[in-house]
């Protein structure tokens, strides 16, 4: 047992440290016109204004060389959702096509509660809504940026 720890201290010595890296993309995606106090971005909608657009702009830098081909799919539910649920998300039938570096996605609190009866139960005053986004470049890659969030106010 003595001998087997030192092997096992120096077999795993070129991985050692990259546990805790951040898994930045290439590409990193933003979202102009949100504010940010800690980690997720977010806007704020009054739950009374149901039918006026939430708007959420994704860009990419344009020094990266690439420009976005499309919204492939969106995830939207409560802050407990996750990247994993992106990649079956069914929240828009189409993609919603690029516009060179940056894409708007755009949709609505009746729209959002339409979608399943844990969205309606959802959209409250003092609460708080999700949106996930899986982005396709021109050359095909897909980035899936962080969580953005409504806050809901009376």
């Amino acid at each position: 047992m003595i001998l087997c720890f030192p092997i096992l201290l120096t077999s795993c010595k070129d991985d050692f440290g990259t546990f805790y890296e951040d898994n930045r993309p290439a590409v990193p995606v933003t979202f102009p016109g949100t504010t940010t106090y800690g980690f997720n971005p977010y806007i704020t909608k009054s739950v009374k204004d149901s039918t006026s657009a939430i708007e959420f702009t994704l860009s990419i830098p344009e020094s990266s060389g690439r420009t976005i081909k499309e919204i492939t799919r969106v995830s939207a539910g409560s802050s407990s959702i996750n990247a994993g649920s992106v990649a079956t998300a069914t929240y828009i039938a189409q993609p919603i096509a690029g516009n060179g570096t940056s894409v708007k996605f755009t949709t609505t609190l009746v729209e959002f509660k339409s979608k399943s009866a844990a969205n309606a139960r959802l959209v409250t005053a003092n609460g708080e809504i999700a949106f996930m986004f899986l982005v396709t470049l021109d050359n095909g890659e897909t980035i899936i940026p962080v969580q953005v969030r409504v806050r809901l106010t009376a």
